[in-house]
């Protein structure tokens, strides 16, 4: 296996400020669209990076459910491992990678819950066995086998049937950016790399080299 060998000519568009949305968050929106018309598999994707309070460093994709209030949401088990990240040091990173369209979003910012009824009601929208496994896994925990988890979601589903509750330790999250930079590929690795951070209550736009 050869991966030095792995090479990619980037081709497709640019990124000038003169094209860039004052707003990152406009931005962001007209690039989701574009993965969407795009029709990229799971254009909502994301990398989110946490750390713990000793500094070691963990990611994992989830799903982007909302881009509401200035922020980000994704929802998830308040005792998984990374609630228990945030609940240490309430900021996180989100990577959105697409790969045919040659562009990367990475957003760095302070995490917060969202409120218990938007929580209520996106847990309403989630399929039943999506619901019901919200109950019984303990995300994040040791299991002794795949087993243990099928009796755990048939004890759920003879409590609540095909209606649980949303569970108290469920519910989502905000991450509200602090600086978002949006990456083009380009020919001969001279990438566009615009970066947008917070300046009072605008955005300020600087040029990144690759």
């Amino acid at each position: 296996m050869n991966l030095a060998s792995l090479r990619q000519e980037y081709m497709r568009a640019g990124l000038s400020e003169s094209d860039a949305d004052r707003d990152p968050m406009r931005q962001f929106e007209r690039w989701f669209e574009d993965a969407l018309r795009a029709k990229l598999p799971l254009p909502n994707a994301m990398t989110l990076a946490t750390v713990s309070r000793d500094g070691a460093p963990a990611a994992r994709v989830v799903l982007l459910k909302g881009v509401e209030h200035g922020g980000f949401v994704f929802y998830t088990n308040y005792r998984s491992r990374k609630a228990r990240e945030i609940g240490e040091r309430a900021q996180a990173c989100l990577v959105f990678l697409w790969s045919d369209l040659e562009r990367q979003v990475r957003i760095t910012g302070r995490v917060e819950k969202v409120g218990a009824a938007d929580s209520d009601a996106y847990f309403v929208t989630r399929p039943a066995g999506a619901r019901l496994s919200a109950w019984a896994s303990e995300q994040s925990e040791k299991v002794a086998s795949r087993t243990v988890l099928e009796q755990a979601m048939a004890e759920v589903k003879a409590r609540y049937g095909d209606s649980p509750p949303r569970p108290p330790h469920w519910g989502g999250y905000r991450v509200t950016p602090t600086e978002i930079e949006f990456w083009q590929g380009r020919a001969d690795r001279l990438h566009d790399r615009l970066l947008y951070t917070r300046d009072a209550a605008a955005w300020k736009i600087e040029r990144l080299a690759p």
